[in-house]
């Protein structure tokens, strides 16, 4: 191998890096994201019914998928899919109870 072909590789590797290193942070925002929530949600700061913590939850939910596409866990991936039905769910019941209160 030419030092040209190893700095190819070279580049190849730091590009890698780069990528796994850009989905860990997509992962950790969403990590930071679901926590958070349930923080807000033990100190009283947010409602289990609220567009907050299901917000939260959601895009929590979505980096966490995002990241579980560079390095794929099954059960993780099945977990995050039913977060996001969790957090639909609370979203709808959301926008139905806040058009119910409207009409009221």
């Amino acid at each position: 191998m030419d030092w040209a072909s190893s700095l190819g590789f070279i580049k190849w590797i730091k590009d890698r890096c780069v990528i796994a290193l850009l989905f860990d942070i997509i992962g950790m925002a969403g990590t930071f994201l679901v926590v958070g929530a349930f923080f807000l949600l033990q100190l009283g700061k947010a409602s289990p019914a609220g567009l907050l913590y299901n917000m939260m939850n959601l895009t929590g939910a979505i980096l966490l998928l995002i990241s579980l596409c560079y390095n794929f866990n099954l059960a993780s991936f099945v977990i995050e899919i039913f977060w996001i039905a969790a957090s639909l769910i609370g979203l709808y019941k959301f926008v139905k109870n806040r058009s119910t209160v409207t009409v009221s």
